[in-house]
């Protein structure tokens, strides 16, 4: 399948940038993993900060249950000191929480704990030494816990940065280079077919301008640009083509009616100046029975020759029967002759009952006339056949000969036999028909074969 020109123009830097789009996605998702760690590392941080407040007021709350339990008074600054030691404790306790560093069950027992303290119950101090015991050794582990994983953290966290640095370096340079390397590749593949393309294109623009009206190969299926320019230009081509040929053709047709001028003027004239003496001697003499037969000798063939004339202008076998009736009509005029090639004229039914344009009809007689013509004045041969054939949705014409076959490459006009060919080639193009000459199935010889397409109606 391929592309639209407009898609491969924009392939090559699409693919870069789905490569830049997969490289930011990489290190968006690694350097989010490492702000995950990071945040771990604070959330830690914070944890044990809130540990160490919540120990040291601890202790200091069990100096004073200490200090209340030696004293014989009890001292109300010391007990003030212990409500605010206690909020401040609860409070660490409560960070915790917001941390989440440390599990539901231990918080459960630190808060259970730090109530058991509170001094709004009273201060009992055997109640406060039992839930210190507990308490300090809880935070105590705590402490220790965490501790423990921020030294993990900390060394992790420097073995991963630099894991990190060197892994998103790599990938970067990996993906890079494949990155440019697929732009580069893509760019070189499509540009080299494109300008391959659009060079084809341009060598057969310069043979049309050349006049070698060789259009481009058609596509089958218009798939891009390129191929509607090929079209495009192929059509063209034939246009020009059929514009080219008409002109060739007037100029044929001035040709032929300067040759019809000649013949009436070498022929014709000549048989009525000869009718024209015999009247000025019938006047002269008095036995007129000779000349007067003489006269109705040079009148017929006059009126012979003026029929010839007018059937090679236009034969009216063609208009009246059909093509495949005037070229046998044709082949037994031209082939009456003492030393003429014997002849055979084949059509199938549907070609003799083939319907064509007038012009069409006209053009491809005009080529048959040339092609038997040329082969009785220059292939010296014994045996000459013509053909007509319907053959995949075309009209085959053919003339075969057993003579001495010649050379059938494109020849100059003004050389001999070259003026023939070159209007054949002229005709069949003005009608879309394609010729071409090869060696015949006899020994010798030469085939001449026209391949006229049929239009739909």
């Amino acid at each position: 399948m391929r592309l639209a020109l407009k898609h491969q123009i924009l392939l090559a830097p699409a693919v870069v940038l789905c490569l830049m789009t997969l490289l930011l996605c990489f290190l968006q998702y690694t350097y989010w993993d490492m702000s995950a760690k990071r945040q771990h590392a604070k959330d830690l941080k914070a944890a044990f900060i809130s540990l160490a407040e919540a120990d040291m007021a601890a202790q200091r709350m069990d100096g004073l249950v200490r200090f209340l339990a030696q004293a014989q008074m009890p001292d109300p600054r010391a007990l003030e000191l212990i409500a605010n030691l206690h909020q401040h404790l609860s409070m660490s306790v409560d960070r915790l929480q917001d941390s989440g560093q440390v599990s539901a069950e231990d918080l459960g027992k630190l808060r259970q704990n730090v109530l058991a303290m509170n001094p709004d119950q009273g201060i009992v101090l055997d109640r406060f030494y039992a839930a210190l015991s507990l308490l300090r050794p809880q935070i105590a582990a705590q402490l220790n816990t965490l501790n423990q994983q921020r030294d993990d953290m900390s060394a992790l966290h420097g073995e991963d940065f630099d894991a990190l640095v060197a892994e998103t370096t790599f990938v970067t340079i990996i993906v890079l280079g494949i990155a440019i390397l697929a732009g580069i590749f893509l760019s070189l593949a499509f540009a080299r077919n494109i300008l391959r393309r659009i060079h084809v294109l341009s060598a057969s623009a310069a043979r049309i301008t050349n006049g070698d009206f060789s259009p481009p190969q058609a596509p089958e299926e218009i798939r891009d640009e390129l191929d509607g320019l090929t079209v495009s230009i192929n059509r063209m081509t034939d246009q020009l083509i059929r514009v080219v040929a008409a002109e060739k053709l007037l100029e044929g047709a001035e040709e032929e009616r300067r040759r019809i001028a000649m013949d009436i003027h070498d022929q014709t004239l000549a048989d009525l100046s000869a009718v024209g003496r015999g009247l000025e001697q019938l006047r002269q003499t008095p036995s007129s029975a000779e000349a007067a037969a003489a006269i109705e000798t040079d009148l017929q063939r006059a009126t012979a020759n003026l029929r010839a004339v007018m059937d090679n202008l236009h034969p009216q076998t063609l208009d009246i029967l059909g093509l495949s009736a005037a070229v046998e009509s044709l082949l037994e005029k031209a082939c009456h002759a003492p030393g003429s090639p014997v002849y055979h004229f084949m059509a199938d039914d549907g070609a003799a009952d083939l319907k064509l344009q007038r012009l069409t009809q006209v053009t491809v007689y005009r080529i048959i006339a040339e092609a038997v013509n040329n082969v009785l004045r220059h292939a010296h041969a014994s045996q000459m056949e013509v053909s007509l054939a319907l053959r995949n949705h075309s009209l085959v014409v053919a003339v075969e000969d057993n003579g001495c076959g010649f050379n059938p490459s494109p020849m100059m006009p003004t050389t001999s036999g070259g003026r023939g060919l070159h209007n054949i080639r002229e005709r069949a193009r003005a009608i879309g028909a394609q010729v071409s000459w090869r060696h015949s199935r006899f020994s010798g010889g030469t085939r001449f074969e026209l391949v006229l397409p049929l239009k739909d109606d």
